[in-house]
């Protein structure tokens, strides 16, 4: 099985027990929820101890840096490409450290989209202001 994320391609690497023994399966079951509830405790404790929270206004600004990084990446692209139909060396760094800014920024969106999906923290979302 293969999942394709944002930006990258991760294969499914979970045991599939062969065994057609009804008792062994329940008994290999118990065990992997046994380690998953572990990896969860694990991810609860430290991200909790070292995020805290996580408020809509944290997700607001890094929608926006990745938006703005996305918008630096291609605006150039397309300025670069308008003066030349190729790209000089520099030119092509200069795009490479622009893309993997972007990235950067959606994987840590992702991260801390996943971090409060998974109730490793709490979350606050945006408070509405208030009517006058």
């Amino acid at each position: 099985m293969s999942i394709m994320t944002s930006n990258t391609r991760r294969s499914g690497d979970h045991f599939e027990p062969t065994d057609t023994d009804p008792q062994v399966q329940r008994r290999l079951r118990g065990y992997l929820e046994q380690i998953d509830y572990t990896a969860f405790a694990s991810n609860r404790a430290v991200l909790g101890a070292g995020v805290v929270r996580v408020e809509g206004e944290r997700f607001q600004r890094l929608a926006v840096a990745a938006a703005n990084a996305r918008g630096r990446w291609v605006t150039e692209a397309a300025t670069m490409t308008e003066a030349a139909p190729s790209l000089s060396e520099a030119q092509v760094a200069r795009l490479t450290h622009l893309r993997t800014a972007y990235e950067e920024l959606t994987a840590v969106y992702e991260a801390t989209r996943r971090i409060v999906e998974r109730g490793y923290v709490a979350y606050r979302p945006i408070q509405p202001e208030p009517k006058k």
